[in-house]
């Protein structure tokens, strides 16, 4: 038998809805880490923002302000915020006069 074999029908209760489950994102130790990556990114920097405590909606507020400040793009990818270029001490430095606790990871 496959793996497909999940009930879709049945003749007493009807069509069977299957429940979509919010994907639950990992709290934080309530420290913020800015790290630079560029694997996959054909040798382009980016800093990713990561172990903010904050729904989705604020987290893309953040990151929009974050790109104003420091003048160029980026996204919000799986509950992190990523900014083009090596920005980290603008971020870190922005993020602090919010009252977030900030740590530089990675190299």
């Amino acid at each position: 038998m496959s793996d497909n074999s999940r009930l879709v029908f049945s003749t007493e209760t009807g069509r069977i809805k299957e429940e979509k489950v919010q994907p639950v994102r990992p709290q934080g130790d309530g420290i913020v880490r800015i790290q630079r990556e560029t694997k996959g990114r054909k040798g382009k920097g980016v800093c990713i923002v990561s172990g903010l405590d904050v729904e989705d909606t604020q987290l893309k507020l953040i990151a929009a302000e974050l790109k104003k400040v420091c003048g160029c793009g980026g996204s919000v990818k799986d509950g992190k915020i990523e900014i083009q270029g090596d920005k980290r001490d603008v971020i870190k430095a922005h993020l602090e006069k919010k009252g977030h606790t900030v740590k530089l990871a990675g190299g």
